[in-house]
């Protein structure tokens, strides 16, 4: 059965030091069929946008463009692994990279928020 994501609200609980996102950044899931959709901001991001493709293991191929808190433009792409936690929540395993700015890789874990 395919993870819905629809409505489900995630924080970051790691990134790598060359990430923007940290604790403070929400991120607002919206999924129709198997595209998901985000809104998300806080902590550097004052605006953030992805867009990614669910298959039917959960897995989120996705790519994402948001504005940092030096003004700057910034671009990437994004793989998500869902795992299950005991109490029903969805923890992700990201390993991303920027099409933009120095285009270096990082990993970060986001985790759902009840």
């Amino acid at each position: 059965m395919m993870i819905n994501y629809d409505q489900k609200i995630f924080r970051p609980i790691n990134n790598t030091e060359n990430g923007e996102t940290s604790n403070e950044t929400i991120f607002v899931y919206t999924q129709v069929g198997n595209i998901l959709t985000s809104t998300y901001s806080g902590g550097k991001i004052v605006s953030g946008h992805l867009i990614g493709l669910v298959d039917e293991q959960g897995n989120i191929n996705m790519r994402y463009h948001q504005v940092n808190n030096r003004g700057e433009l910034m671009t990437g792409r994004c793989q998500s692994t869902p795992e299950i936690l005991p109490d029903g929540r969805i923890k992700l395993h990201e390993t991303w990279e920027w099409t933009s700015g120095d285009y270096s890789k990082g990993q970060s874990i986001i985790e759902e928020i009840i």
